[in-house]
């Protein structure tokens, strides 16, 4: 038990630690493939607050595919963890933006990069405590597809984003890919 407790451990340190690094370089992707459409669905295509959710939600994709191998033996609620983490890391940057932006009445650069790094942290931790948890293997169903909804969502408002302000490009004024 105490083995797999820090095999885990080990493996969601690492995931934020990837989760800060690649989601941040995927902030700039979509400008350095020359604006493409199909990078504008996994990177963040404008400044809005929607785009910026993105890039913890493919980063921590990309970082599944490496690290599920590894510990699929370990934990039987996988899908779920991950699931539920992003979700947390989201909220919290979703919550943390609109409630400095009511205070200070604007938009700070270093405070979403705190945000960002934060609910990474976040995103790590919840994962971390739900794998450890001896939750029904069933629910790694849910997980699963809450999983496959959240990147549906984020590749389908990227190109038809409802008029609202989370999808608002925050320099622009404009909503999807430029």
């Amino acid at each position: 038990m105490i083995f797999e407790r820090e095999k885990i451990l080990r493996w969601q340190i690492a995931s934020v630690i990837w989760v800060i690094v690649v989601g941040s370089l995927l902030h700039f992707t979509f400008r350095w493939s020359g604006n493409s459409p199909l990078a504008g669905a996994f990177s963040a295509v404008n400044e809005s607050v929607w785009e910026h959710l993105k890039l913890g939600y493919w980063s921590m994709i990309l970082f599944f595919l490496i690290e599920y191998p590894f510990i699929k033996g370990y934990t039987n609620n996988y899908f779920f963890a991950k699931a539920i983490g992003i979700f947390a890391m989201n909220l919290f940057i979703v919550l943390f933006f609109y409630s400095y932006t009511a205070l200070t009445g604007k938009h700070l650069l270093l405070l979403d990069i705190i945000s960002y790094i934060l609910g990474a942290v976040i995103y790590g931790i919840v994962s971390f405590k739900i794998m450890m948890s001896n939750i029904n293997k069933n629910i790694n169903i849910i997980g699963l597809v809450l999983l496959i909804i959240f990147g549906a969502l984020f590749i389908w408002f990227t190109y038809y984003p409802p008029r609202l302000p989370i999808f608002k490009d925050l320099e622009t004024g404009s909503y999807g890919i430029p």
